[in-house]
């Protein structure tokens, strides 16, 4: 038990690094939280995506503001009402690292899921999505940890033997949270809500209990929603005025043209490809339970020390631990976690960061193989699964997105930066000099591009502030713009990947590894103009063990 304990110790700090690195999953992470936040609490120049532009908005403001406001605050007044965009950065993930190390683990325990021996705890812990992006500001990784909280109350009602007022009221506020925050939320609900019904009709002040919160909540957050987007007052407000988020969700992506400009998949594309590369080898276990369902549910581990065995039995009087596995009917982690796939593969649209809540409740669910050999197999796969996604993900994937944003922040005199064959740079970490920068996202367009936008800040008077440009390392075609001494190389950073530069067909698929591994890092160049001069420092690598001039 002791080593079980290190190794949960060793995981968390695990997690802590993997939570400050820079690394860049996906543009939700930014544009769906803190890049929001940050425009209307500070007041600085960020971009606002569609989502809560359009005449519709389907994003709502106030979990956000529930999520980031109070920390935004709290650092505004230590560093004297003008923080650095650093620190926020860096806050926020500190943040998210406390929701997932100490909400999300906690939870797990009382769903009796997760205790020490069944490993269930050490396996979510283990995860990289646990580390690379639970540690994140997605409102996937705020949906996993309501939505866990969610299932406890949930757990506690229907094993309740009386009226369970105060668990009722909590699962209304988590639920309509929930909702408001992602609209996918009650698809991890319906299976496990199935089992409220019994008690409700059994115990009919329940069911008030929670739907008289329910409704005042949601009618709270439609009149502050409606409020921010309209800048009326809530009492100058009537019912058609009213901005109801969650069914202007609904309603946009119940339109297959709508979702045909995200991507559209298949019905197979959640279980068959999304799943595996969240769980990796945790896939054979779940297939296992899965064709196990109808079994005795013990899963009792034939090789466990006498004194895990022990352990467990007292675990299992106290009620966390002894868990049947065995039905999808009657377990409630698993009862969600199906009830969200099944649910979330009817919808077109399918990404793997919307299935990041049924992640810790299947690997909670899942026991290990029985035979020690095989098990040894298993664990050592499992390791070296996470180690390189985690790594590749959490560290390398589009890494340099960021240190680059809060490399140009600390510039001075900066007028028009021009990104190329990037995620979309965030806003929100240029702080207060993002508005004295024009930031131009060429995204994946032609290289032609990049060179009309050189011409664009060539052309641009000395007066107009330096002109930078933001490539990938492995980008091709502005050599020769460095060859005539057009553009020069003012900082790099290396531990940067651009896997969307991925171009098999034309170079093959060793000589497209070997440049975008090769060549890997992210570089941002001035673009020289004669008499205007340059206010850069010296030039220098970042991410590797020493700067150096170069």
């Amino acid at each position: 038990m002791a080593w079980k304990r290190r190794l949960y110790l060793s995981l968390a700090l695990a997690r802590l690094y993997f939570a400050l690195t820079p690394s860049y999953i996906h543009p939700d992470e930014h544009f769906q939280g803190p890049e929001v936040v940050a425009g209307e609490h500070f007041g600085w120049k960020v971009t606002k995506t569609w989502e809560f532009t359009a005449e519709n908005p389907i994003r709502s403001y106030v979990p956000l503001l529930a999520v980031y406001a109070m920390p935004m605050t709290l650092l505004q007044w230590i560093a004297n009402g003008n923080p650095s965009p650093a620190m926020l950065f860096y806050a926020v993930r500190l943040l998210f690292y406390f929701f997932s190390m100490v909400y999300e683990d906690w939870a797990l325990l009382e769903l009796g899921s997760a205790t020490m021996p069944n490993g269930g705890l050490l396996l979510t812990a283990s995860s990289w999505v646990t580390w690379s992006i639970q540690t994140r500001s997605f409102s996937n990784s705020v949906e996993t940890v309501v939505l866990l909280w969610s299932l406890v109350f949930l757990k506690r009602i229907v094993e309740a033997k009386a009226p369970s007022i105060r668990n009722c009221i909590l699962l209304a506020i988590f639920t309509v949270f929930g909702t408001f925050n992602r609209i996918t939320f009650p698809a991890f609900l319906i299976l496990p809500g199935l089992s409220l019904l019994k008690h409700f009709f059994t115990y009919p002040s329940s069911l008030f209990a929670f739907t008289i919160p329910a409704l005042a909540l949601s009618a709270a957050f439609i009149a502050l929603d409606t409020h921010l987007y309209t800048q009326r007052p809530i009492s100058s407000l009537s019912l058609p005025d009213l901005i109801i988020t969650p069914l202007n969700n609904i309603a946009y992506n119940s339109q297959t043209e709508n979702l045909a400009q995200h991507g559209l998949h298949p019905f197979y594309t959640h279980i068959l490809i999304n799943l595996p590369q969240l769980l990796g080898p945790a896939m054979i276990p779940l297939a296992l339970l899965i064709l196990n369902l109808n079994g005795d549910g013990k899963n009792k581990e034939e090789d466990e020390e006498e004194e895990e065995k022990e352990y467990d039995s007292q675990d299992s009087r106290r009620g966390k631990g002894g868990v049947n596995k065995g039905s999808i009917w009657t377990y409630i982690p698993l009862q969600s976690a199906t009830s969200g796939v099944m649910i979330l593969s009817m919808i077109k649209h399918q990404e793997a960061r919307f299935l990041i809540p049924a992640v810790p409740l299947l690997l909670s669910s899942i026991s290990l193989p029985r035979v020690g050999v095989w098990r040894r197999r298993w664990m050592g796969a499992w390791a070296v699964f996470n180690v390189i996604f985690g790594v590749l993900m959490g560290v390398y994937h589009q890494g340099g997105v960021v240190p680059a944003q809060l490399f140009i922040a600390s510039e001075s005199n900066v007028g028009r930066v021009v990104w190329w064959k990037t995620y979309k740079p965030p806003t929100w970490l240029l702080g207060s000099k993002g508005r004295e920068v024009e930031t131009v996202d060429l995204m994946g367009g032609s290289v032609m591009k990049v060179f009309k936008e050189v011409e664009v800040i060539e052309r641009m008077g000395c007066g107009g502030g330096r002109g930078l440009l933001v490539i990938p390392g492995s980008a091709r075609g502005v050599e020769a713009l460095a060859d005539q001494g057009r553009i020069e190389k003012v900082w790099e950073y290396r531990k940067h990947l651009n896997l969307d530069d991925m171009d098999f067909g034309d170079d093959g698929v060793v000589d497209t590894i070997r440049r975008v591994v090769g060549k890997r890092g992210i570089v941002v160049y001035e673009v020289v103009r004669p008499g205007c001069g340059r206010i850069h420092g010296e030039k220098k690598v970042v991410g590797s063990n020493e700067e150096k001039e170069l």
